[in-house]
């Protein structure tokens, strides 16, 4: 007869001392993540894929490196004058020659990329929140939200975005902060909208429906289940529409609604050189060229995002 007090009871949920545990419990537990690497591993491979997108990541990979590290890239100091050597051409000392008032404009492009990197990537961020949380609503819930929405997101869509951002800038004030709010306010609409169509479909699906009739509440629904499978479009458009913010904002700049004057910006470089257009040319040529690569590497990164990310291109 065995002893009851040597014998080893086994409790569900415990483990037994100097029993092994089952390594087929241990690889089921594991498998999840596994999965998720892996679909991010075939993610990567297909953002790979695409050459363009490659450069792309590198554009921009370089603009926020030299607007982070400006202050050990560029030569000179962007806002120091030298009355003396004014409209100086390329040389030794200045690559890119001087402004109007003797400014290094190599120093003041570098100092620019900040501004880029700050306007295009908050105003975006800004943007995205207000247009995903106004368009989730609008399309869970439907009915009076939907078209209260809808009809506030076409107000929006009558004014251009240059011109509605004038007229907030005009009330504000110029500086950084009114461009980036006056960007975002005049751009969630597009975001809203675009995540409403996707909502639509996936409010449908089967999980959703399971989901609900668990007990789960609204905002577990929309987090959990709806918003990770929806979303996949509004990254894609947020990342190709930060080169046009940039763009936007050194048109407002170039305007004279934008930053002011005297901060080493895009825009005003290209307003302080159309004056010397055929005459000294490098004074637009470097930040037209800064404009246009970001505006690119943007635009080809969220091409390959595209690519990555869109389950019918898979």
């Amino acid at each position: 007869m065995t002893d009851d007090k040597t014998k080893a009871t086994a409790v569900p949920g415990r483990a037994v001392p100097g029993q092994r545990k089952d390594p087929s419990s241990a690889g089921a537990s594991a498998e999840p993540a596994i999965k998720v690497v892996k679909e991010w591993q075939e993610v990567w491979h297909r953002f790979a894929a695409n050459r363009l997108a490659l450069v792309g990541l590198v554009l921009v990979a370089v603009l926020i490196l030299t607007a982070v590290f400006a202050p050990l890239i560029a030569p000179h100091d962007p806002l120091q004058q030298d009355l003396m050597n004014t409209l100086k051409p390329p040389s030794s000392d200045h690559l890119f020659g001087t402004d109007i008032l003797g400014r290094d404009q190599l120093s003041r492009v570098i100092y620019g990329s900040r501004i880029a990197v700050i306007v295009g990537l908050v105003s975006i961020l800004l943007t995205l929140a207000i247009g995903i949380v106004l368009g989730a609503i609008a399309a869970y819930f439907g009915r009076f939200y939907d078209t209260l929405t809808m009809r506030v997101a076409d107000v929006f869509f009558a004014f251009p975005l240059l011109i509605g951002a004038i007229i907030i800038i005009t009330v504000t004030g110029r500086g950084v902060w009114p461009v980036v709010l006056s960007l975002a306010i005049f751009g969630w609409a597009t975001v809203a909208r675009l995540l409403r169509s996707s909502v639509l479909s996936t409010r449908e699906m089967d999980y959703v429906h399971a989901a609900r009739a668990l007990g789960a509440g609204h905002l577990r629904v929309i987090l959990r289940h709806i918003l990770p499978n929806s979303i996949a479009p509004v990254i894609i458009y947020g990342t190709f529409n930060v080169g046009t913010a940039v763009v936007a904002e050194a048109s407002l700049s170039y305007l004279g609604v934008g930053v002011s004057p005297e901060v080493p910006e895009w825009g005003n470089m290209l307003a302080a050189g159309r004056g010397f257009i055929g005459v000294y040319d490098y004074m637009w040529t470097l930040p037209s060229l800064a404009v246009v690569l970001t505006s690119l590497g943007f635009i080809f990164l969220g091409d390959g995002m595209r690519d990555a990310l869109d389950p019918k291109l898979r």
